[in-house]
């Protein structure tokens, strides 16, 4: 079983939005809601893949996953209640989401290495996210992959935990 990220392209942008309304199922099945309703929704799909931003989580050629990788940075982390591990250039990682067949199998350090793979490649050395409070087994995805929890960030409205990892 082998897993690869690839870009999403425009012909995929139901699948994207398939997988995303499947993470959003197994946040409340958990017991906790990370995205409203409206959020990730259409039009962000749309602008992460023309902005090459959005990627599928493909096994054995199959999609099975949906994520976010931006080199822009993010402006809700401009002010962050703690302290991020360093001031250089970042990629951001968003929406990480399974299709639930696929959801709690352990893919998402998987996933991750992948991601730290395409930032190396484009020489960015640090990555920064955030997730819910209430998203324990994302928490501890992410810092058994050597993320550091940094402080508290505020994003639509709501605080976030935030976390980072220099490569």
């Amino acid at each position: 079983m082998k897993i690869l990220l690839e870009p999403a392209g425009m012909d995929r942008i139901d699948l994207c939005i398939e997988i995303l309304n499947e993470g959003c199922l197994f946040q409340r099945e958990q017991g906790f809601i990370q995205w409203p309703d409206d959020y990730p929704n259409r039009d962000i799909v749309i602008s992460d893949i023309k902005e090459g931003k959005g990627y599928l989580v493909m096994m054995d050629r199959d999609p099975i996953g949906y994520l976010n990788i931006d080199f822009d940075g993010e402006s809700a982390y401009e002010v962050i209640d703690g302290k991020w591990g360093a001031a250089i250039p970042y990629a951001v990682l968003r929406r990480m989401a399974f299709l639930r067949k696929y959801a709690g199998r352990g893919l998402a350090s998987e996933v991750l290495a992948l991601v730290e793979n395409i930032c190396v490649s484009k020489e960015v050395r640090y990555i920064k996210t955030d997730t819910d409070f209430q998203n324990e087994r994302m928490q501890h995805v992410l810092e058994k992959s050597g993320y550091k929890r940094r402080g508290v960030v505020i994003l639509r409205g709501s605080g976030k935990i935030a976390y980072d990892k220099q490569l």
